[in-house]
């Protein structure tokens, strides 16, 4: 069977997606702050909220902007107003909201016409949660904590297989300093959750962003190669720009 695709939301993101985002498999979208991850979320979240398609929206870092959703659809207030109306927007403050609002989520793909989820962030309240098991020194706490991440990502993934619906979430980063075989210092980037994401993960996009300049790097795809491409983010959205 061949996948079905929903749109970008982005003629240059379409492009570089294979005319966009796959509708039965998780993709996540990493990278540091600042570097466009909520961004693509909008533009993403608009363009199905035009259609008159229902929208997920899991908002853990309050990162969801009416103002900015008005900027991407560039409608009249009405119409703007009336689109917004499709997004159904949780907005949990713990981890354990978090799971309550997975709950929700999951009633709410049974009784709506659901065609995309989108959780910004996966892992950041995980990553409070996992901060204070792992400052309370309990061995069993923090497996705990690992095992509702995993029962989360579970979740989206059999929404995603069963009900072909796009499921798209943003991670964050850290760094560390590591050294090659000539033990020359490099640093290396990684995700926040690293294996479980990976593993859940069909499609993995990392935005990079220094000095004011943004890079998408496709590090995993079911049918694409690695590739990469430079942006900027404008007020419809993002596009493509040239050398980074």
């Amino acid at each position: 069977m061949k996948n079905e695709k929903i749109s970008a939301g982005s003629y240059d993101l379409n492009r570089f997606l294979g005319n966009g985002y796959e509708d039965d498999i998780i993709s996540t979208v990493y990278g540091p702050g600042g570097s466009g991850k909520s961004n693509l979320c909008m533009c993403v979240c608009v363009s199905q909220a035009r259609r008159g398609n229902k929208v997920i929206f899991i908002d853990t870092e309050g990162g969801f902007s009416v103002e900015r959703f008005f900027q991407i659809h560039g409608g009249n207030k009405e119409d703007v107003e009336r689109d917004l109306e499709n997004v159904l927007l949780l907005k949990p403050t713990s981890f354990e909201e978090q799971e309550g609002a997975f709950l929700k989520m999951v009633q709410w793909v049974n009784h709506k016409n659901i065609s995309l989820i989108i959780v910004d962030s996966i892992a950041m309240l995980y990553r409070l949660e996992l901060g204070d098991a792992i400052k309370s020194e309990e061995t069993e706490k923090i497996r705990e904590v690992n095992r509702k991440l995993a029962r989360q990502l579970r979740s989206l993934n059999e929404i995603a297989r069963k009900e072909n619906i796009a499921v798209i979430v943003t991670n964050q980063v850290y760094s560390r300093f590591v050294c090659d075989d000539d033990e020359k210092k490099m640093r290396e980037v990684n995700m926040v959750g690293g294996d479980l994401l990976k593993y859940w993960s069909k499609c993995l996009i990392e935005l990079q962003y220094s000095f004011g300049k943004r890079k998408m790097l496709l590090r995993k795809h079911r049918s694409l190669p690695n590739k990469e491409m430079n942006f900027e983010i404008i007020n419809s959205g993002i596009r493509k720009r040239g050398l980074f």
